[in-house]
């Protein structure tokens, strides 16, 4: 019950006791609108809803921080009586969402529709909802709610940056021999056929062999001798380091505007996101099989893989993350190294600046394996220094790296060098 009602209430209360005190019939008669008011408005607000329909209609749930995302919300009266105000509330966790939204009238069999637009400031995933309905009866006495739960989620990507040129070291295994190992990928490797299982893709049966043994026959395929690319992502809390920011309110609200160049926020944390959903991007373009691994909330780890599918998996990966590990990039190293395959490339993606950095990219290259470094200098966000010396003692074992600083062009520093 609202304010508004509780007061009529009070002065139906007092209009009934003025009148049995004093006999005059003013008070009754007030005592009458009072109570005829209540009963109005309560009837007006019990039916206003009814029938009402609220949908929300995305055109994509997955988009890339910079971008911005489009979502239609319409609401429909198929009622005989108007509705004299409809509230729209979005009460979705996406910073700055404009999908609230006020009708004063909406006419019988009528609906109405509007186009929200945000500008995606932050990765991560945001459910579209819940949403609430409001409205009530002309006086305000009884304003009624209705809830429409998140039925679907909007998962935002970090920035991506085209790179140029790119560490690209060569296997250790001569081109065009089979590694005589059975995968699920499309390679240039054909090893024979078998007989076709619910879930293979159709374009991979064999239809010679279908047409000859009269059943459904599929292609199987063997690893490419070509070497993996493996990106580990130092996601440690400790040596983290970030600067107050806020986005001017300008760009928030300037949501017409096409050509909008996002800025990372000053953050380790969001840098590192960045240089690795680039770097798996350009590796993925170049027909390399890439795998993700990386401590953040949890392990996570994506087996190697080639395609714009894989690239969805990182990203998805890499929009969650978050900086709250306790396992340093040393200790990933050490725990993972030992499983992957001699001559694969592994990119060391890394904001310490601690020695054991080097005895990683040692212990990496006495494996048969070939680091490629990025560092993220915490200094230049106002954390611990030591990045250049660090720098220096990688490039004394002939490691190739890239140091990002906070406000570099990334696709200038990753293709160039740092």
């Amino acid at each position: 019950m609202s304010v508004g009602a509780r007061i009529v209430l009070i002065l139906l209360l007092v209009s009934v006791i003025a009148g049995v005190v004093s006999g005059a019939q003013i008070y009754y008669r007030l005592a009458y609108v009072w109570a005829v008011l209540i009963i109005v408005s309560w009837l007006w607000s019990w039916q206003v809803l009814r029938g009402v329909k609220l949908t929300r209609k995305a055109r994509a749930t997955r988009a890339e921080v910079g971008h911005i995302f489009e979502e239609r919300i319409e609401v429909d009266n198929p009622g005989r009586l108007p509705r004299l105000w409809l509230a729209i509330t979005d009460r979705s966790t996406l910073p700055d969402s404009s999908g609230s939204r006020l009708f004063p009238l909406v006419e019988p069999r009528r609906g109405r529709t509007y186009l929200s637009r945000t500008r995606l400031l932050k990765r991560g995933v945001y459910p579209l909802g819940p949403t609430a309905l409001e409205a009530g009866d002309p006086f305000g006495l009884f304003p009624v709610e209705q809830i429409y739960p998140a039925s679907e989620s909007l998962l935002v990507y970090p920035l991506l940056v085209d790179i140029q040129a790119f560490p690209n070291p060569a296997g250790i295994l001569p081109g065009g021999e089979a590694l005589r190992r059975r995968t699920p990928q499309v390679t240039p490797n054909a090893a024979g056929v078998r007989e076709y299982a619910p879930g293979d893709p159709l374009n991979r049966i064999h239809w010679v062999s279908t047409a000859r043994r009269d059943r459904l026959m599929t292609k199987e395929f063997e690893l490419d001798p070509q070497a993996e690319v493996w990106i580990f992502l130092d996601a440690s809390e400790a040596g983290q380091a970030s600067l107050p920011f806020s986005w001017p309110k300008k760009t928030k609200d300037d949501l017409w505007k096409h050509k909008f160049e996002f800025s990372l926020p000053p953050s380790t944390e969001e840098y590192s996101v960045s240089v690795a959903a680039s770097v798996a991007r350009y590796y993925l373009r170049l027909g390399r099989s890439v795998g993700f691994i990386s401590t953040g909330q949890s392990l996570t780890m994506l087996p190697a893989d080639r395609g714009g599918r894989q690239l969805g998996k990182i990203l998805e990966s890499l929009a969650l993350l978050r900086a709250e590990g306790i396992l340093p990039i040393w200790g990933l190293v050490d725990i993972q190294a030992q499983h992957l395959a001699r001559g694969s490339t592994i990119v060391l993606i890394t904001h310490s600046v601690e020695r054991e950095v080097v005895m990683a990219i040692d212990f990496l290259a006495r494996r048969g394996l070939r680091p490629v470094v990025v560092l993220i200098d915490p200094a230049s966000f106002h954390g611990p220094a030591g990045t250049d010396e660090l720098a220096e003692s990688i490039r004394y074992m002939r490691t190739p790296l890239r140091v990002v600083r906070k406000g570099d062009d990334l696709s200038k520093v990753l293709s160039v060098g740092g």
